[in-house]
């Protein structure tokens, strides 16, 4: 199966696909960032062959669900943001398009398995992104560190249950006024946000997927 639906070769077949699916929800980003977003799709087009990155099989939905919903959530992240840290990042999204599209970030991915995290190390080096580090360990030991105490301005969150725990430990980590995306999909309920955070925004993301991105932010 490959990501894109076209052989890594295919660069322009890959490009025009993005284009496109960028297009339909009215997401337009410079000729750059859109080389790097391909160039990362099609990094994770080999990669998935020997592991499993991504289970989604229609090439739409797959450029929908990995680029196209981390474009479009860019937006909500406030323009003084300056550290982001992205929890379980697997196969890259939404880590490495939204540092793609707010290339000021200092980004941080945690991610437990070390074969994942070799991959977005690879990602990291393959488009000379400055300012990323790749964590290999649970989140909840790199959150626990003194130095992210209340230091980190947004955290990305895919694939993990939205549950007042979690909620209550990535909110330790924002400073004030920080901001947590929860990328959700299907009937995925929104969890129940404890102070001193609040539901800032609940917005749709790509209606085919269903998605929807949760904006959380910690009281100032």
């Amino acid at each position: 199966m490959t990501v894109v639906g076209v052989r890594a070769a295919h660069m322009h077949d890959a490009r025009k696909r993005v284009e496109r699916r960028l297009a339909k929800v009215g997401g337009r980003l410079p000729d750059s960032q859109v080389e790097q977003l391909v160039d990362y799709l099609l990094l994770l087009d080999r990669w998935n062959r020997r592991m499993n990155l991504t289970a989604l099989d229609d090439p739409d939905a797959a450029v929908d669900r990995l680029i196209v919903e981390p474009i479009l959530a860019a937006a909500a992240i406030a323009d003084d943001a300056r550290i982001l840290v992205d929890i379980g990042s697997g196969g890259g999204s939404p880590a490495i398009p939204l540092k793609i599209a707010r290339p000021e970030l200092a980004l941080t991915m945690i991610e437990v398995k070390t074969r994942k995290s070799v991959f977005l190390r690879e990602v990291v080096r393959h488009l000379a992104l400055a300012m990323c580090t790749v964590e290999t360990a649970r989140f909840e030991q790199v959150l626990s560190r003194p130095s992210l105490f209340s230091a980190v301005d947004v955290v990305s969150i895919r694939a993990v249950r939205a549950e007042t725990e979690q909620l209550r430990l990535f909110g330790a980590a924002l400073r004030p006024g920080g901001q947590q995306l929860w990328f959700l999909s299907g009937a995925q309920p929104a969890p129940v946000v404890p102070l001193p955070l609040r539901v800032e925004r609940d917005f749709p993301l790509v209606e085919s997927l269903r998605s929807r991105l949760l904006v959380i932010r910690k009281a100032a």
